[in-house]
């Protein structure tokens, strides 16, 4: 056996050795990374990256890991993608937290830790999982490699601020600038095969603006798309700077050359710098949380959400849930009232509307149309009962009143109903 005669010490050691193992039993990437961790001496792969760094502290200090985890509903196979990178300094000091969230490629995952990206969202397959990481690792790359941060100021990419005078062709495009002189820069992603140069250079050379091919295959999709570069030339900004920058970025990862780890099932991956409970609270994937009822509520969706919304587990009837909304639309109808009435209204109606869809089977609920947005007829005894800020109040009430009797107290509910009572209040000011 290739462990009884190779024992490493180190993680490169492990990784050299994993690449032996799988291609001398043919064994999948993971197992054979926890059986040359086991040849070292660990209980598994994670259990030795954990210790050999916790050994030697600044080898994790650039250290990045992906995870995104993905199920496959034809083969109702499921597994976990997994990718560590090096950066060449703390992820935060190439950008903030808010800035990560903001950029297009890295905006699908959330930062559980400073050392750790993971998506919420459950993948529907391995490759879409793998391509999900490659594009938010191009994404990183590129911010790490140019010093650029995503732009918030949509209407900088347009010569004049003119939406009149955008790029032609332009596709896949993100809007940029440089931190150091605010200088606004256009990365545009186009296939090829869809632009028209000639048209493009006359617009640059209308609205004087630099614009140029990246030798760098780009962040969207490298070898289907080509980057360019676009930006005021009248500025006097280093532009052939930041082209030497970007045309020097390494090779992009992708799907032929991806070097990431592969785990079958939802395991939670804990990184090297979740330490406390809240780190490994937040390290778990919202989307892999399986969620059950408890006594006064219930999940909206048991599996693959990303959020825990819930509602009171009980069931409203089918002719309660018609007179809510009919309240609800005499009152939305009526003049005695606030305008920001509606707004929470509006809020309510939407909520009670999926607690209908949520409590009834498929069969009833096919027998009913949206009613909590139908019209409500003129002369309906509800819309003459709310002619007055009187009227609304007491019809207020008793939509409030209905509620509390269909469903249990719990938290949801109650939610709700203080909207209401919001409502009430806000109209009681016009007696």
């Amino acid at each position: 056996m290739l462990t009884e005669k190779i024992r490493p010490s180190t993680i490169n050691g492990i990784k050299r050795l994993t690449k032996q193992l799988k291609k001398a039993n043919s064994i999948p990437h993971h197992e054979a990374l926890d059986i040359a961790a086991k040849a070292a001496g660990y209980e598994n792969y994670n259990h030795a990256r954990n210790s050999l760094r916790n050994t030697n502290p600044s080898i994790s200090s650039h250290q990045l890991f992906f995870t995104v985890y993905w199920y496959d509903r034809e083969s109702h196979e499921s597994g976990r993608e997994l990718l560590e990178i090096e950066l060449s300094k703390p992820l935060l000091e190439t950008a903030t937290k808010n800035e990560l969230r903001y950029s297009n490629g890295l905006a699908g995952f959330r930062l559980a830790s400073t050392d750790h990206f993971v998506s919420d969202v459950v993948i529907n397959s391995k490759q879409a999982a793998v391509e999900k990481i490659c594009i938010a690792v191009r994404t990183l790359r590129f911010m790490e490699a140019t010093g650029l941060k995503p732009s918030k100021d949509i209407f900088a990419a347009y010569p004049e601020r003119d939406p009149k005078n955008r790029l032609p062709k332009t596709d896949h495009a993100t809007d940029w600038y440089d931190p150091k002189t605010g200088q606004f820069i256009l990365i545009d992603e186009p296939y090829p095969n869809s632009v028209f140069n000639a048209e493009r250079e006359a617009w640059a050379a209308k609205h004087k603006w630099s614009l140029q091919p990246s030798k760098w295959p780009g962040m969207y999709f490298p070898g289907m798309s080509k980057l360019y570069v676009a930006t005021d030339a009248t500025t006097g900004y280093d532009f052939d700077g930041l082209m030497s920058k970007t045309d020097n970025i390494p090779q992009p990862l992708t799907l032929e050359n991806w070097t990431g780890t592969s785990a079958e099932g939802h395991e939670t991956f804990y990184s090297p710098l979740c330490k406390t409970p809240q780190d490994k609270n937040r390290a778990v994937a919202k989307g892999t949380i399986y969620r059950t009822a408890s006594k006064k509520t219930a999940p909206m969706r048991h599996w693959g959400s990303v959020d825990n919304e819930r509602r009171p587990n009980a069931r409203m009837s089918v002719e309660n849930h018609q007179q809510a909304a009919r309240m609800i639309r005499a009152i939305e109808e009526s003049v005695s009232k606030p305008r920001t009435v509606n707004n929470r209204l509006s809020s309510i109606k939407s909520t009670l509307e999926d607690w209908f869809f949520a409590e009834h089977s498929r069969n009833i609920t096919d027998q009913y149309d949206l009613f909590y947005y139908d019209e409500i007829a003129k002369d309906d005894p509800f819309v003459l009962q709310t002619k007055s800020p009187e009227g609304v109040v007491e019809m207020l009430k008793q939509l409030k009143r209905l509620l509390e009797e269909s469903y249990v107290d719990c938290e949801p509910l109650r939610r709700m109903t203080a909207k209401l009572d919001t409502c009430i209040k806000l109209t009681s000011k016009l007696l």
